[in-house]
């Protein structure tokens, strides 16, 4: 297939679906099913998956997903081949090796066959296997827009940027992308050894337990943190305040119920969301993630990236996805877990 033609085009695919939202263990949670393709749009690829990798908002969205959606296909992380092309797509080609996050608006990526707007898709990192790609789109994307739009970080900052959730998907990219990309001193929280080991892989300069939070990092940094970056921002407002001096910021992804910035107001500091959704859902038209992750791939390449994967299960299928989840929701993951087809 050169291009899309509907004549050729498979119109379904295998995938690994959700028929109800639920606890992990229900029959419905996971469910290998047929499912219709879209037709092929204009800046659209479909993309034979050869991997794709578990984030915590599969987790999330398996439990809260609107049960008339049904049924629901996860996954937004994927690694594959080009199978077909949109009319109006000239950044690929049929057989090119791509990896990308994908969306919230349309079926995920846990599927035989998955359509996904080629403007936030990305060539594969060459010296990446399918799984170590896999491992990369939706936390490099949320790191890098963290440091580069959020924290308007670049390689002339200097100053001291805390992050927490050091071993974790995000955070591993976060830590390794500062020490790329900028010049600022890494601090990340990391408490349980395998986790305190991978952090420094990472290339943290200093690791803090999470438990002892503001004593240790006020050790670090008597200065104050000048940047905080919050995976795990419930119950920590009046910390971040206390740690940050005047004008400091947090960039958070989680979204914690009841939480109030209030304690942020005194030292005039800021609070900022990041969604690496945000543009896929309400700038369709931008190409910023297609660049992003063409330049990710490089550095990749280039072996100033490592690959954050640690965990690979084998089999797209219901069962694989549902041990996938079950290590996911033990919340001792460290790096990234990627399922290979």
């Amino acid at each position: 297939m050169n291009s899309y033609n509907s004549e050729t085009t498979p119109r379904s695919t295998r995938a690994v679906a959700s028929l109800e939202p639920g606890d992990i263990e229900a029959a419905s949670s996971f469910v290998d099913v047929e499912i219709d393709l879209e037709a092929v749009g204009s800046h659209d690829l479909l993309v034979e998956v050869r991997a794709v990798s578990v984030n915590a908002v599969a987790l999330k969205n398996r439990v809260a997903f609107d049960k008339a959606t049904a049924p629901k296909v996860l996954g937004y992380d994927a690694a594959g081949v080009v199978a077909a092309i949109g009319d109006g797509v000239t950044a690929f080609a049929v057989g090119d090796e791509v990896y990308y996050a994908g969306t919230l608006a349309r079926q995920g990526t846990n599927a035989e066959l998955h359509l996904v707007d080629s403007r936030i898709v990305g060539h594969k990192p060459v010296s990446l296997s399918f799984a170590e790609a896999a491992a990369a789109p939706l936390t490099t994307i949320t790191a890098w827009e963290t440091l580069c739009d959020r924290m308007r970080l670049t390689s002339d900052s200097s100053g001291t940027l805390l992050v927490m959730g050091g071993a974790g998907g995000v955070g591993s990219m976060v830590t390794q992308l500062a020490r790329q990309l900028t010049g600022v001193t890494v601090i990340a929280t990391a408490s349980r050894d395998e986790s305190r080991e991978w952090v420094e892989h990472m290339g943290a300069h200093h690791l803090v337990d999470h438990h002892r939070l503001k004593d240790e990092v006020s050790k670090l940094a008597p200065g104050g943190v000048h940047h905080i970056f919050s995976s795990f921002s419930a119950g920590n407002e009046q910390t971040y305040a206390d740690l940050m001096p005047v004008h400091g910021q947090v960039v958070a992804i989680d979204g914690p119920k009841g939480f109030d910035i209030s304690p942020l107001k005194q030292k005039a500091q800021t609070w900022h969301w990041e969604s690496m959704f945000a543009r896929p859902l309400f700038q369709p038209e931008s190409t910023d993630q297609r660049t992003l992750l063409n330049e990710a791939a490089r550095l990749f390449d280039d072996g100033v990236l490592k690959s954050t994967l640690t965990q690979t299960l084998h089999g797209i299928n219901a069962d694989t996805l549902r041990e996938a989840h079950r290590r996911m929701e033990g919340s001792t993951m460290v790096g990234k877990l990627v399922v290979e087809r």
